[in-house]
Formats: structure tokens, sequence, C-alpha cells
């Protein structure tokens, strides 16, 4: 059975940086793709940031883009999400993802139907 474990959340000023980390276990070896989600009290859960596993082509979300970067250790099993200059507007629960396909594409940061597992969620809140 897939599990995913976010960490690596917390609260820093406006303009830090701050490293989530996503430990994946029970997955099999077929094609897939991961990424993070965030959702903010009262909005709905958006799209950031995924990586196709097999080939490591990334995609973000234009709010985003310049400031994220996603990637992968296969080692460790571990997804990463590198958040810098970050805003308030980050603030959020970041969600690590994993969806098995052939397929992997942007679009699929647009819906949470695409994804197949989630984790349980890190904190994030950034001050003005």
């Amino acid at each position: 059975q897939v599990q995913l474990v976010e960490s690596g959340g917390g609260s820093v000023q406006a303009g830090g940086s701050l490293r989530l980390s996503c430990a994946a276990s029970g997955y099999s070896s077929s094609g897939r793709y991961m990424g993070w989600f965030r959702q903010a009290p009262g909005k709905a859960r958006e799209g950031v940031a995924m990586i196709c596993t097999g080939s490591g082509t990334t995609y973000y979300d234009d709010s985003v883009e310049g400031r994220f970067t996603i990637s992968q250790n296969n080692l460790k099993n571990t997804m990463y999400l590198h958040m810098n200059s970050l805003k308030p507007e980050d603030s959020a629960m970041y969600y690590c993802a994993l969806a098995y396909s052939q397929y992997c594409s942007l679009s699929f940061l647009g819906g949470m139907q695409y994804w197949d597992y989630w984790g349980g969620g890190t904190l994030v809140n950034i001050s003005s």
C-alpha cells in the first residue's frame, strides 16, 4: 500500500525559504508521477508542482514558477519541494500526491481527480 508522509513545514518570514520532503513507500516501479498541492483555509486545493518520475520532467503552476523547485531522490524514495522567496500567500497546508500512469502532463496539476494517493499534509505559514 502506498504511503506518503510529508515533513519540513513551519513558520518563516516573507522572503525566506523552506524545504518540504515527501517520503514515499509501498509504490511499484510502474510509470508514475508525483507532485505537491496546497490548500489555504477556505480555498480549494491547488496544484503547485509535479515531476514525471521516469523522465524527470517538471511542471509548475505560474504562481510559483521561478521560486519553487521540485526534485526527487530515488535512492531515498523521497521527493522535495524547495521553496524560496516565500510570500504570505504561499501559506497553506501542503500535500504530497502520487499517481500511476504512462502519461505525465502539466494538465494533471489542474485537478485532484488525476491523482491516486495523498499524504496527510504539512503546514506552511509565511508572515509578512
